[in-house]
Formats: structure tokens, sequence, C-alpha cells
């Protein structure tokens, strides 16, 4: 036999296409070609697979060897063909018989001694090998992040001499499992902030909502240090939100970390980063910051300090959860459910309204540095609060603010309540589910009819105002929104225009 046919996965976005490895052998010249539009670390396999073949004992064809890669118009990238290619290799040979090739998937790297090297997306390539009915076998230090798949068979194997004696009926490869149980997840205790009453019952709300955040405030007050202590606050994650996250997380250059496993991702890109970096892109679309932050949290400090262009990005997925990459031969299309976070000073100084430093900004300056963030972003931040500068006392003082675990059963409470209601948090909630669950008492309407008079808020602001209503009432343990959560939430919604 000179022919052996075997399956592997590509990678477009989430999605993992299925790949036919066809590897033929044929008298001429001795040769080896690769096509099916492969990318250069594709085409490289050439010389990694004959070292790994040739250290492992086994002798490379002098032969035309000619691999095809199909589909042909899927472009094919990485070095995860690298086990497929030299097990057909070895089939077409007939160095390595076996009749089960039909029911296994190949992916992996191969170094010069036939070691094999973790890849990128096992995740994904693994759910879709799993939703096709056949087994998956790839490197061990892949293996642990593709089992997370639970009902799916995994094989890691540490070298290609294990694979092939697993095809060959030798020596069997384990299937392998993990358990599903995260680790005790360790974030700095909101305990540790001193005073900041107000901004510590705005990030609890946010919290039980879902909802997105803009502290503004003087260098020094304590900003950067809430944010950090965010997700100690924000509800456990479910199965179903571990495992979407981490298959995002395993699309990246450094794939998932299993011991991250149930803990909700913080990034904090910094004020440089550019659009490509939020939003994901490259000429093979790969997730960004936002998409990587999935279920999770963003932090922008210093938000004015951004592109201006950089946060335009940011409007489209606050809104839909996800994001649409696009390139001349390639889409792909990410999640983005997360909760931004963002920090500001007042002014270019950062000292406008400081009760004991001297602001030198001209009202200019700070128009123009308040302009940077435009106002249909600001629309969709649901709750924009000061984060003032501690007084003597509070900052002398050793008693210990209130703990992160006492918030976070709160805020589970709240987001149960909203799941059992409606099945989302109130953040996520529709134009129907607006108007179905967040419909405030009769007080509260006339409370709400006034401010939309008064401010002239956007339909996009008068949904979002209902939500943080709503979520304040879930907090309380109320059925219905009062005036004082509408009023509430009507004070983090204006507190930009302050």
């Amino acid at each position: 036999m000179s022919l052996a046919v075997l399956r592997s996965r590509a990678l477009a976005g989430m999605d993992a296409p299925e790949v036919i490895v066809e590897v033929h052998l044929a008298n001429g010249l001795p040769s080896f070609q690769i096509v099916g539009l492969p990318e250069a670390e594709v085409k490289e396999a050439r010389d990694r697979v004959r070292s790994a073949i040739q250290n492992c004992r086994f002798e490379f064809p002098a032969r035309r060897v000619t691999v095809n890669l199909a589909p042909a118009d899927l472009p094919k990238e990485s070095g995860r063909f690298d086990l497929a290619i030299a097990l057909g290799v070895l089939v077409a040979s007939n160095q390595l018989k076996t009749e089960s090739l039909d029911q296994y998937e190949f992916a992996g790297e191969l170094a010069l001694t036939g070691e094999l090297r973790p890849v990128r997306g096992a995740l994904a390539m693994t759910y879709r090998a799993h939703a096709d009915g056949r087994a998956f076998v790839l490197p061990a230090d892949s293996a642990r992040e593709a089992a997370l798949v639970g009902a799916a068979v995994v094989h890691g194997a540490r070298n290609l001499l294990e694979v092939c004696a697993h095809l060959a009926g030798d020596t069997p490869l384990p299937r392998w499992t993990q358990a599903l149980e995260g680790a005790e997840v360790v974030w700095p205790d909101m305990s540790e902030v001193k005073g900041q009453a107000g901004a510590r019952r705005a990030l609890e709300i946010a919290a039980a909502g879902g909802h997105s955040v803009l502290m503004s405030g003087p260098p020094g007050t304590g900003k950067s240090m809430l944010a950090e202590r965010f997700p100690g606050i924000l509800p456990p994650m479910t199965e179903t939100e571990a495992l979407a996250s981490a298959a995002v997380q395993s699309l990246g250059t450094s794939g998932f970390d299993i011991a991250q496993w149930k803990r909700r991702p913080y990034r904090a890109p910094h004020h440089t980063a550019s659009a490509v970096a939020l939003v994901g892109g490259g000429s093979n679309p790969r997730p960004g910051e936002i998409s990587m932050a999935m279920h999770g949290v963003l932090f922008l400090d210093e938000l004015p300090e951004f592109d201006r262009h950089v946060l335009e990005v940011l409007r489209e997925p606050l809104e839909s959860g996800k994001i649409s990459v696009s390139r001349a031969a390639r889409q792909a299309e990410f999640p983005a459910v997360f909760q931004l976070v963002a920090a500001m000073n007042p002014c270019p100084c950062g000292y406008l309204g400081h009760p004991s430093a001297r602001c030198r900004c001209t009202p200019d300056q700070v128009a123009r540095y308040r302009g940077r963030i435009s106002g249909p972003l600001l629309d969709r931040i649901d709750l924009q609060f000061e984060v003032s500068s501690l007084s003597e006392d509070e900052l002398t003082t050793r008693s210990a603010g209130e703990r992160s675990d006492a918030i976070r059963a709160r805020v589970t409470a709240a987001r149960t309540r909203q799941i059992d209601r409606q099945g989302v948090p109130n953040a996520r909630l529709g134009a129907q589910g607006v108007e179905d669950h967040c419909l405030p008492d009769e007080r509260g309407e006339a409370m709400l009819r006034q401010a939309v008079a008064r401010f002239g808020l956007s339909a996009r602001a008068f949904h979002r105002l209902r939500k943080v209503a709503r979520t304040i009432a879930d907090l309380a343990g109320q059925e219905s929104i009062a005036a004082a959560h509408m009023a509430e939430a009507l004070r983090y919604r204006r507190a930009a225009d302050a």
C-alpha cells in the first residue's frame, strides 16, 4: 500500500474544520512535497517529520512523497499536522500496520527526536472530533486541556513511538480523563481597601448584574486596587461558563492552563495596546483581549490614554457579546461576554477637585482630555462613579473593611435570582426582557419619566438604567423596583456629568 489517509483539524476562529491528510508514495527521484495551501510552518514539517522518523528507528522512504492537506482552499498553519503526516508516511511505506485509522484524529508537533510538543486549540479541536464520533490522539501536555470535553475519548502520547505502538495494538494508550473540579480561587481581598464605601457599593452592584464600570478619581485613590479585587466578588463560574472561557483561552499563544479552570480571567492590557490586540486579528485570526476576558474582567486603566480608535472597538462587543474579525481571505467570530472595568483621572494632571492639591489644567485641556472617550462608548457603560481621595482618618485607621467572601455571598444570591427568573444576568437582558422583568412600581415609574425628560436619556441609556435598578432590587431581595432603587441607579448614570 502506497497511500494513507488520516484526519486532523485546522483552526478557523472558534471552529475546528476537519483536515484530511493524504500521504502518497510514488516511484521517482526522492522528494517530499506538501500541498493544500500550507503556510511556512506547515511546509517546514518536511524536516521535522524526516528527522523524527529516523530518530525513532524507522526508515524514511527514498521515494517521491506527496502530502495533500484537504480541503485545498482552507489555509493550514502551525505544526499540528506533523503527527498525522509522520504516521501517514509510516503507514504508506508499510512500516506501521493498522486498520483503525478511521477511528482517530491526530494533532501534534514533532520534535526532531520524535517527542510530541503541545499544540494550540486542543479544546476546540477535541470538541469537533468528539462530535464526529472519533477519538483524538495528541501530545500529553495538550491532553489535559482536551479532556475537559468530558465525554470525548482523548489519548495523550509523549512521542511518536507511543502512538505507533497504540495503533499497532501492542501498547494501547490509556484514555485521558480530567477531573472537572476547580481549585480554590484566591484573589486579593476587598477588606484591604480603606474607605471608599460608595465605590465598593457600586462594584457590588456591577458584580451582581454583570454591568460595565467606569471609575474616575485622582491618582492614588485606589481605582486599580479596587479593580484587582473585583474578580474576587464575582459569582463562581458555572461549568458552561468555565468551558466557554477555556475554549477561547486554548486559542491563545500559550493555550489553556488547566490550573486556571473555573478562575475568571482578568485581563489588563497597557494603554499602548492596538485595536488588533483588543479585538483580535492577524492573517489567521486569533482572539484579542476582549475575547480572552470571556466571562471575566477586562480592566482598562488610564482610559483616556488609549487611542480613541482603540476605544471605539469596544462599542459593538459591549452591546452584542461577540466580535467578528474580517480579513480579505478569512473571517472569524469570537465570543466576547466580559465585564468592562475602566479607570481614569478627572483631568490631565489628575487633581481636578482634589481637596489638597491644586489643578493647573485649563478648561479646554480638561474638555479635550475627557473628549477622548466618545459619547456612544460612555452610553454603554452602566455605572459611572467617582473614587474620591481618602481623609486623614480613613488613611490612618486600622479597621478592616468588609471581606470579599461576604460581598460575594450577596452577589451570588442576587445573580441566582436573575438566572432563575430570566436565564441571564440583568446586563444581558434584551429589549423584551427589560419590558418583562424591569418594570418599576408607580413611584419608580414617575421618577424614571422625570429623569428622561430632564436629562434627555437615549433609548439605550433608558434600558440600561432600568437594568441597573433591577440589579439593585435583586440585591435587596425585592421583587419590584422601588423609587429608591431607581434613584440609586440614576445617580450612577449621571455621575460622569456631575
